[in-house]
């Protein structure tokens, strides 16, 4: 459940509360993203764009996926969206523990073997006000369970929590 409080100025009168609750499992909504390819596998050149524009013709290429080239890749892609993933699910359930974090960092690394992604491990590092490391460990183990994507991937994943 996402429970959002609003604030609203009614003419001329004191701030009026609206809470707005949604619930995950009745929401559905879709995102959307494009890459474009011109030209071989190894010397070809493409670009890949998202919805929002955050990334607008980002170049994609073999030296971004495989060496050290400017631009991105899909591995990387993927290790972002599963940490922004994982650290906004745990922020929701360290709320409903009556927990409200400081601080979530989550380093996602993607490990590419032989054309598979083999394993994904979560590096979290969290400054998390009254709550135990015990307790910690729980609420980022179930994160790590009910992440959306987290569920998508069909891989290994590995999480390692760290209270600060």
């Amino acid at each position: 459940m996402i429970i959002f409080e609003l604030n609203l100025l009614l003419g001329d009168q004191t701030n009026k509360h609206l809470i707005l609750i949604l619930n995950q499992k009745n929401m559905k909504f879709t995102r959307k993203a494009h890459a474009n390819w011109k030209g071989t596998g190894m010397e070809g050149t493409g670009t890949i764009s998202t919805q929002s524009t955050t990334l607008d013709n980002a170049q994609l290429s073999f030296k971004t996926r495989f060496a050290d080239g400017v631009g991105t890749n899909p591995e990387e892609l993927v290790a972002a969206a599963h940490s922004g993933c994982f650290t906004m699910q745990l922020s929701f359930l360290l709320n409903e523990g009556g927990f409200t974090a400081d601080d979530l960092t989550t380093e996602a690394t993607v490990t590419f073997e032989d054309g598979t992604i083999t394993l994904i491990h979560l590096d979290l590092k969290g400054k998390v006000p009254s709550i135990s490391a015990e307790e910690f460990e729980k609420t980022a183990a179930k994160a790590k369970e009910i992440c959306p994507i987290s569920k998508l991937l069909n891989t290994t994943i590995t999480l390692s929590a760290t209270l600060i």
